[in-house]
């Protein structure tokens, strides 16, 4: 069942998704070369707590970390090691936070020095991917047609759309009703309605679609061993629009990036 949440909830909600994303602008300006997960881990959690909010993922499912640290060929759920990244590393890192009652959640994956061109075409896709699907989560249309647009995209360039994982609900809980597929048929699914919050999270892998998971009972990685980018921003519909909730302007501030990519989706201003 979709829990609907009021205006004044999703406003609550914002406040949550607004914590993590001035969480991963801090953590882009501490992810280099040398730097171990654990450090980042050690870090986003004393952020979080110091700006009112709790890790939204330590304790959840028995989640022993409050980040989720996936690196080259791991798509997700990686746990924070002290394995030091290393020049031409990616990572993708997840990170949740619960304030007010309601969970932010969200992710985002960073370059460490110099990636290879292929790995950057696949983070660039993935990432304009996320926002091909969030322009379809609008009154008139289906889960489906998220994950149509999501899995046409990337497929058209040669990428392996995750089946296994998907994106989910949010509120109260971290994962609710509906599952966001990054694959799907156009016109199935759930319908969407007012006042429905989501979290939409292509995660796309350089070759096969296929995926395990490792021995820690956490980390799923790419069962061809090539590299796997995940993007996610939490939204609501808003007057039967989408209106992105978390934003990367935090990371982008910090990493020099000028972006528009958001703007189409915020009905509010963001003030940073």
């Amino acid at each position: 069942m979709i829990i609907v949440k009021t205006k004044e909830e999703i406003e609550l909600m914002r406040q949550s998704a607004l914590v993590v994303s001035k969480t991963l602008g801090m953590l882009a300006k501490e992810v280099k070369e040398g730097v171990t997960t654990n450090h980042l881990d050690t870090i986003a959690e004393t952020f979080i707590r110091d700006h009112g909010a709790v890790p939204g993922f330590k304790g959840l499912y028995d989640c022993p970390s409050t980040l989720l640290c996936s690196v080259n060929e791991a798509v997700v759920h990686g746990l924070p090691t002290d394995i030091s990244l290393k020049d031409g590393d990616i990572v993708s890192i997840d990170c949740g936070a619960l304030m007010n009652g309601f969970y932010g959640d969200h992710a985002y994956t960073f370059e460490i020095g110099n990636v290879d061109e292929d790995t950057k075409k696949l983070m660039k896709t993935t990432k304009e991917s996320l926002y091909i699907g969030i322009d379809k989560l609008r009154i008139g249309n289906r889960v489906g047609d998220v994950g149509y647009a999501i899995q046409q995209y990337c497929e058209s360039h040669g990428y392996g759309v995750v089946r296994e994982l998907v994106g989910h609900g949010i509120g109260r809980k971290m994962h609710e009703d509906p599952e966001m597929p990054n694959y799907g048929r156009r016109g199935r699914g759930k319908k969407f309605i007012e006042g429905m919050v989501v979290a939409i999270e292509p995660m796309i892998n350089m070759g096969t679609h296929k995926v395990k998971q490792l021995k820690d009972g956490w980390t799923i990685v790419t069962q061809d061993g090539k590299p796997s980018v995940h993007f996610e921003h939490d939204i609501a519909i808003v007057d039967g629009q989408p209106e992105i909730l978390s934003t990367f302007a935090y990371v982008h501030e910090a990493l020099g990036i000028t972006s528009d990519e958001e703007d189409k989706f915020r009905q509010k201003a963001l003030v940073l």
